[in-house]
């Protein structure tokens, strides 16, 4: 059986920690010795989650991810937090972006094969070039990005790519992860009590730059490759994806972070990776001129 890991630290290992952060000849404090206690219970409860119910497969992908929250949490959390976006924002009237995104989105929707989703597809009038997606399939397009998507099969780019995110939960990964994180933390402050609260600034900084920026670009790759797959499926050209990144990279204002600094992948290293992928999307195209 597969199990998802986390990195992790043997005792033997963290004996030896105790040890370098004493004076040499003295022993650890009971007060020490019953931090580090509460830290390995902390630990191991984690990694019985691990080894639990919480592993989960992708779709497509196959990839093991963690997920410590049901699917009906989920789901309410991305029905809560997508309901107050749609009180703060305004919503767009104009009915041929309204008829496109339902029209797109629900054939998207028809092949993520999630009937149990109560899937809803907004147009909120902005003019910037974004769209999101919540948990329990809710999706938003900003009206700034249709000077992007130009046809249809741009548009089902978009939203297969935020419909992917949906289907392979994510939010609630991403939520997981941060839950294991302070965790981690606490249990740091707690071998660390008396040490130099700079030590914990640095390992906060390391664990984003190393761990958190990189798995939230993996996520978004992930839901590129997916999301090319859907559009296939639903009988959109996949080259449509590779044409709307190069237009959004034309677009793009500004040089903008280094990839290592920010959430998503450099619009350069998605287009390459599509058409990596782009193969394995044509397989499911069945629109004019394949048969």
């Amino acid at each position: 059986m597969d199990f998802c890991s986390i990195g992790q630290r043997g005792p033997s290992a963290r004996r030896d920690s105790v040890r370098h952060t004493e004076r040499k000849g003295s022993r650890p404090s009971t007060t020490s010795r019953q931090g580090w206690y509460q830290c390995a219970l902390s630990l191991l409860g984690v990694l019985w989650l691990c080894m639990g119910y919480a592993c989960q497969t992708v779709p497509v992908t196959g990839r093991q991810q963690l997920i410590l929250l049901s699917e009906s949490e989920e789901s309410q959390m991305g029905l809560s937090a997508y309901q107050q976006v749609l009180r703060e924002e305004r919503l767009s009237h104009d009915p041929r972006y309204n008829e496109l995104v339902q029209r797109v989105g629900q054939r998207i929707a028809a092949v993520a094969n999630r009937p149990d989703y109560a899937w809803e597809f907004r147009v909120i009038d902005k003019n910037i070039a974004n769209a999101f997606a919540l948990p329990g399939g809710k999706v938003a397009v900003y009206t700034g990005l249709f000077p992007y998507t130009r046809t249809e099969a741009g548009l089902a780019a978009v939203l297969a790519h935020e419909v992917a995110h949906a289907l392979a939960r994510h939010g609630g990964e991403r939520v997981s992860q941060n839950m294991l994180a302070q965790i981690g933390m606490s249990a740091l402050q707690i071998g660390l009590r008396n040490g130099d609260p700079l030590v914990l600034q640095g390992i906060a900084l390391a664990y984003g730059l190393g761990v958190e920026l990189p798995f939230n670009r993996s996520q978004e790759s992930e839901a590129d490759h997916i999301g090319l797959i859907l559009m296939a499926q639903a009988g959109y050209d996949p080259h449509e994806a590779i044409g709307l990144w190069q237009r959004m990279e034309a677009g793009k204002r500004g040089a903008g972070p280094p990839e290592f600094l920010s959430t998503h992948p450099s619009g350069a290293t998605r287009i390459q990776q599509l058409r990596q992928w782009l193969p394995e999307a044509l397989q499911y195209y069945k629109g004019p001129g394949r048969s």
